[in-house]
């Protein structure tokens, strides 16, 4: 899992994967927590009974909508204001494109966990902390990733689509919402006084926009590239029952999909 590439067509944008929080506390208990797969996080060691208790949790909302007879997504987005992004719009494009997949294949037959929903949030959570939760939540309880039937991991075109952009003169574009979305939004107007500029914004969403440079995505990669190692050495799954991975809208041909790269929260606590 320390390999530095990265899949061909997940390399060409990205950011890092954070919910709202994930700033942590300094002054609490870390300890090492490995999951069934063998990745290994440093988290808080007062959250784990939350963390436990969303697990839980997800994996019911999960199993509910396998009853009704949906296939079951998981949606990797990066949430993150990190390299000049806006949090908020972020959450926006992961509520776009969970909707875009679910109206794509039929709300009836698919139902997408978004992690920018509410029910996600872990007060004072760590990107660890978050990633332990996705982690065994993507895993499974016996390691197979059971809970899901595929994951989506966004890419350009999803923030395209909220950005209304077309492949013209998108920076201006992005300059221009940038300017609009800055005289009607306060939280934006924060973000701008507390360091955001129009540069860095546009930069972002121009040339970064997607899961590539996110940390949190990085892991989410390995994690479901190493669940369908596990499925093709095993007799009832095989190659033709591994989960399928999404970028961008399409498939990812095995050339990527089978590709280590680089770790972004998973370690162990420095002692």
């Amino acid at each position: 899992m320390t390999s530095k590439r990265f899949p061909g067509r997940a390399a060409a944008l990205g950011v890092g994967l954070m919910l709202s929080g994930w700033a942590g506390s300094a002054a609490a208990a870390n300890n090492t927590e490995c999951t069934k797969i063998g990745v290994c996080y440093c988290i808080n060691a007062d959250l784990k009974p939350v963390i436990e208790s969303k697990i839980a949790h997800f994996r019911e909302l999960a199993a509910q909508h396998r009853q009704a007879g949906k296939a079951v997504g998981y949606l990797s987005v990066p949430l993150s204001p990190a390299g000049g992004g806006y949090m908020n719009l972020n959450r926006e494009v992961a509520d776009s494109a969970k909707a875009s997949i679910e109206k794509r294949f039929g709300a009836d037959f698919v139902w997408v966990l978004n992690p920018a929903m509410p029910d996600a949030d872990i007060p004072k959570g760590t990107g660890a902390d978050y990633m332990l939760m996705w982690t065994t939540l993507l895993e499974g309880r016996d390691g197979f990733g059971e809970d899901f039937d595929f994951v989506y991991f966004v890419g350009p075109q999803d923030f395209s689509r909220v950005l209304g952009l077309d492949g013209i003169s998108d920076m201006a574009k992005i300059d221009q919402y940038f300017e609009r979305r800055l005289k009607s939004d306060p939280e934006l107007e924060k973000a701008a006084q507390a360091g955001l500029t129009k540069a860095a914004f546009r930069k972002y969403y121009a040339l970064k926009a997607s899961i590539a440079f996110s940390r949190g995505a990085h892991d989410e990669w390995n994690i479901i590239r190493i669940v369908n190692e596990r499925r093709r050495s095993e007799s009832r799954f095989g190659i033709a029952n591994q989960l399928p991975v999404l970028f961008d809208g399409r498939g990812a041909p095995p050339a990527d999909s089978e590709a280590a790269v680089s770790d972004g929260y998973v370690g162990k606590c420095k002692s």
